[in-house]
């Protein structure tokens, strides 16, 4: 008898999941042949366990949990299965977030993780990671897509978002006319500030056709522009409820509407793509109907406390102007029109005494400046010489001071300066200086 081993690959999972088989052919009935070579069976599993690991991506599986065990290693360990095939799964205690502490036989959900093979039975099994509610789950999923992509846009990015108006002229809602929402948004708008008027565009709120309905309301409070802030609301509910309210094209008419919006929808732990794309998010309805208009009651209040502050301001201002009057009128007493002439003739009297005696005293002063300014010019003048018996001769036709004896000819005509009077004579000889 001889036997043929043999090992092969098969892909059957998408493009890489492989799976091995041996088959083994009995020949010459009765005998074995020789065996060529063998694995161990713990080998064998670590092989298709590697080739399991290796071959498969991390995927999402949809199934229905059964045969759920919880030890107290706080692991869980069950199956997923559907119409027709079951596969074993294994969720770890340190993988364990959120609500799976509740999950339960007959619970439809959404695990992903990683194939792989328990090798001390041989079972093929799902290492989970993550485990949602199958249909909430999906429905995240495109919730987050969503949200990224538009965040990435810019719709949510604060300094697009407009400012709500401190006190609204009219305030518009959109949300279903028979929901419970717009009866608490009134409400609260009578009791805060019953005097703002309120229109209301009717939408369906949940459902196929809401999205398209909201989009329509929005167009038409955009187009008749009669609000100056608009309410965006619906009560709590599913996320399956609110869905309407995560739409791509809702979101990009919010973002391009002229007129603020609140988006108020479901409760404070509810989110959806309306309220990261709107000006303001309000927790509930009702919060959104006091976000948009200011308590009446605080209004008249602050009204009254500053009326009573102006009427405090007037009252000083006008204790102020009588005192600034008092002393105007002092002093228009005082600068009468006597009173300046008399103070101005008075002055001029004054100034008149002391121009005389400064001029006066700078008379007196330059007389004797100049008395002793003459006398000085007289100690060094010429003619303070011809006193003292000297002359001075000149050229009588020139008028040329004589300096030397032979500056003159005999028969030239001369003149000499005495201290008292002039002498005109004739030059009869010269007599030169002997050096």
């Amino acid at each position: 008898m001889k036997l043929n081993d043999q090992l092969y690959a098969h892909e059957n999972f998408g493009k890489s999941f492989a799976a091995l088989v041996i088959l083994a052919s009995m020949e010459d009935s009765g005998q074995a042949g020789a065996i060529a070579s063998a694995i161990t069976v713990s080998q064998l599993n670590r092989q298709v366990k590697t080739l399991l690991e290796q071959g498969l991506a991390r995927l999402w599986i949809e199934g229905e949990i059964s045969n759920l065990a919880k030890p107290a290693s706080g692991h869980l360990y069950f199956s997923l299965k559907d119409d027709s095939a079951q596969i074993r799964a294994a969720f770890f205690r340190q993988r364990q977030r959120g609500p799976t502490i509740g999950l339960k036989n007959g619970d439809q959900v959404v695990a992903y993780g990683r194939v792989s093979l328990y090798e001390a039975r041989g079972d093929y099994q799902l290492i989970v990671e993550q485990v949602e509610p199958a249909g909430e789950g999906a429905l995240k999923r495109q919730f987050e897509v969503l949200k990224k992509m538009l965040a990435a846009e810019g719709l949510f990015n604060e300094e697009n978002k407009r400012e709500l108006p401190t006190l609204p002229e009219r305030i518009g809602v959109i949300t279903s006319p028979s929901g419970a929402a717009i009866r608490d948004i009134i409400s609260i708008l009578g009791r805060r500030f019953p005097s703002i008027p309120v229109v209301v565009y009717p939408a369906s709120v949940q459902g196929d056709a809401a999205p398209g309905e909201l989009i329509a309301a929005l167009a038409t409070a955009v187009n008749r522009d009669e609000c100056d802030v608009l309410i965006m609301a619906r009560g709590g509910g599913s996320l399956e409820d609110l869905w309407a309210f995560n739409d791509e094209k809702l979101a990009r008419a919010m973002a391009a509407c002229p007129i603020p919006i609140v988006s108020a929808v479901g409760h404070e732990v509810d989110f959806t793509i309306a309220d990261f794309v709107a000006d303001v998010r309000a927790p509930t309805p009702s919060g959104a109907a006091e976000i948009v208009v200011p308590d009446r009651e605080q209004w008249l209040r602050a009204v009254n406390s500053l009326a009573a502050r102006f009427g405090r301001l007037g009252q000083r201002a006008v204790e102020d102007r009588a005192q600034s009057l008092d002393w105007l009128s002092r002093r228009l007493a005082q600068a009468s029109p006597t009173a300046v002439v008399e103070r101005s003739v008075s002055r001029l009297a004054n100034l008149r005494q002391r121009l005389n005696m400064s001029a006066r005293e700078t008379v007196s002063a330059t007389s004797h400046r100049l008395e002793l300014a003459m006398r000085g010019l007289h100690s060094v003048s010429p003619l303070a010489t011809l006193d003292r018996g000297y002359a001075i001769v000149e050229d009588a036709s020139s008028g040329k001071v004589l300096l030397n004896a032979s500056d003159a000819t005999p028969g030239d005509d001369i003149r000499a300066r005495l201290a008292q009077g002039e002498l005109i004579a004739t030059v009869k000889s010269t007599r030169p200086k002997n050096d």
